[in-house]
């Protein structure tokens, strides 16, 4: 099992990519595809590590969905704020991102053992 944090860098590097296919939808933007992939997966690689290292500390499903949809939404509201448009097609797969890390750094993370004295 990996840790929390790994789990979420993990995951949050595949969804975001896949995230970013999600503009293949709108056909204004087709043409920077590319960079829009590899922006999306670099926004997945940080909610990631912020919700890996949250989830490390609370150890609590509802908290760990809370936290990371509230991540991937902040996140996600920036990337549409510099676009100055798409707010819906953006923050929507966004946030869901956030969300599906924030569960998967909860049930399937392996916590760190305890520190022995």
């Amino acid at each position: 099992m990996m840790s929390k944090p790994l789990i979420g860098i993990t995951l949050g590097a595949i969804l975001g990519a896949f995230d970013g296919l999600t503009a293949w939808f709108t056909p204004a933007v087709r043409e920077q595809i590319a960079g829009i992939v590899v922006g999306s997966t670099v926004k997945g690689i940080i909610a990631g590590i912020a919700i890996g290292f949250f989830a490390r500390k609370f150890n609590s499903l509802p908290l760990g969905l809370l936290f990371g949809l509230i991540v991937g939404a902040i996140l996600a509201f920036l990337v549409a704020f510099m676009q100055h448009g798409y707010y819906f097609q953006i923050m929507l797969p966004g946030s869901m991102v956030g969300l599906i890390v924030g569960f998967a750094t909860q049930k399937y993370g392996r916590s760190p053992a305890p520190a022995h004295s």
